[in-house]
């Protein structure tokens, strides 16, 4: 029997999603350059008002013990000056980049003169779940703006005043330049049940988008009557093959696992060839237990780097998202290839080789979304790949794979123009 609490929080839902479907629809009519200065105004205010940004962050940071956060999720939870201005940078980025609604993608004459073009338009809403990054709360926002969606975010509790805070900055700025103020909108209700309310209203949302842990994602997978793209985890590889300079190696290695650990780009396993193994594997666990990293490996890593436990099943497939690093030595290439394969997330993965052909069978056999070759896991970001902001990293195969930026939040439509042409 449904109780009155339930009736209630399901109308919430409906209210929010139908505001974003009447804010999309104004977002058509909008233009590049109103979209572009809502940006560069956004990221002047979150600027200007830093001090109620860290105010807010500082009562989420308060409140994390209680969620039993681990420090890399704390760490991704707390904002600094520095972290903000990076929050502003990047929505000031998103404005110079093209306006990708009205693209022409594809122009075509048919022999009956029929004109037909392809044209890019926007998906129009975008339900999206997250957890404990308050940066992403704003690259969401202006990701989908630019590209003509409104969005309904739906943050983590654990950032719940930070969101709170940044989304009241972007919707003031909305007001003053003319943007559908309800083109971002911050799910203000914590009730889990929330997320299945929206997710049972494809009439009203065309893409979910979850990013964060396993769980999460599985459900809304399991759960959204709507397309879905998944951020899913970054069991993320470096495979040294035999004919890689192992100072590189070394240097890629020992970036890709340490320079940030709690991320989802990070590298959490490594895989080397037994031809470089001998001098490699001692030097790169000296390396890695020089920075607090834990290793985990087989057999033959064990005999050659004393302080290494044993691997596990688990311990492969696993996103540790901290000072945690799976090894396994291989003897061929293709071995390396069938052990990524089999355990790894399809998110980024690296070779380092000076081998090119090895170099081009890794990128063609390789199941991911994104292949390094000689350079560090770290690099797979929509900021470093060019795209500015992103609204995660889609490990799926269909519509957006890899980074999503401003065009994987679009669709397209056909256009065509005709002189009185009928059809016999």
């Amino acid at each position: 029997m449904t109780t009155a609490l339930e009736n209630e929080l399901q109308s919430y839902c409906l209210k929010t999603a139908r505001r974003a479907r009447i804010a999309a629809e104004g977002l058509i009519k909008v233009s590049a350059e109103t979209k572009n200065s809502w940006l560069r105004e956004s990221a002047a205010q979150l600027r200007a008002k830093e001090g109620e940004l860290l105010t807010a962050n500082s009562l989420d940071l308060e409140a994390a013990p209680g969620f039993g956060l681990s420090d890399a999720q704390a760490d991704r939870l707390r904002l600094s000056s520095e972290r903000i201005d990076g929050i502003a940078q990047g929505m000031e980025q998103v404005a110079e980049f093209p306006e990708p609604i009205g693209e022409v993608m594809e122009t075509t004459t048919r022999p009956n003169g029929l004109q037909l073009q392809k044209i890019r338009v926007p998906l129009g809403v975008v339900f999206f779940v997250y957890e404990s990054r308050p940066n992403v709360t704003a690259d969401a926002a202006a990701l989908c703006v630019k590209s003509g969606n409104a969005v309904i975010l739906r943050g983590g509790k654990e950032a719940a005043h930070s969101s709170r805070a940044i989304v009241d900055i972007l919707r003031g700025v909305a007001e003053e330049k003319g943007v559908p103020v309800d083109a971002v909108q911050l799910v203000s209700v914590a009730d889990r049940e929330a997320v299945g309310h929206f997710l049972a209203l494809p009439e009203l949302i065309d893409l979910a988008i979850p990013r964060g842990g396993e769980g999460l994602i599985r459900r809304v997978a399991a759960e959204a009557e709507m397309p879905v793209i998944k951020h899913f985890s970054g069991n993320c590889h470096v495979y040294v093959d035999a004919n890689a300079d192992l100072q590189m190696a070394e240097s890629i290695v020992q970036n890709s696992k340490c320079q940030r650990m709690g991320v989802c780009n990070a590298a959490e396993s490594l895989v080397i060839h037994a031809d470089v193994a001998n001098e490699f594997v001692p030097r790169v666990c000296e390396k890695l237990r020089a920075e607090g990293v834990e290793i985990r490996g087989d057999a033959q890593t064990l005999n050659l780097c004393p302080t290494a436990t044993a691997a596990s099943d688990a311990d492969y497939e696993a996103e540790f998202l901290g000072p945690v690093i799976s090894v396994r030595i291989v003897p061929t290439l293709e071995e390396a290839v069938a052990h990524i394969n089999r355990y790894g997330s399809k998110h980024t993965d690296a070779i380092v080789t000076d081998s090119e052909r090895a170099a081009d069978q890794f990128a063609t056999e390789v199941d991911t979304a994104a292949v390094m070759i000689n350079a560090s896991t770290r690099f797979n970001d929509g900021g470093e790949f060019g795209l500015g902001a992103e609204i995660g990293i889609s490990t799926d195969k269909f519509h957006a794979r890899g980074p999503c930026g401003l065009k994987e939040l679009t669709s397209y439509k056909y256009i065509v123009q005709g002189s009185g042409q009928i059809r016999g």
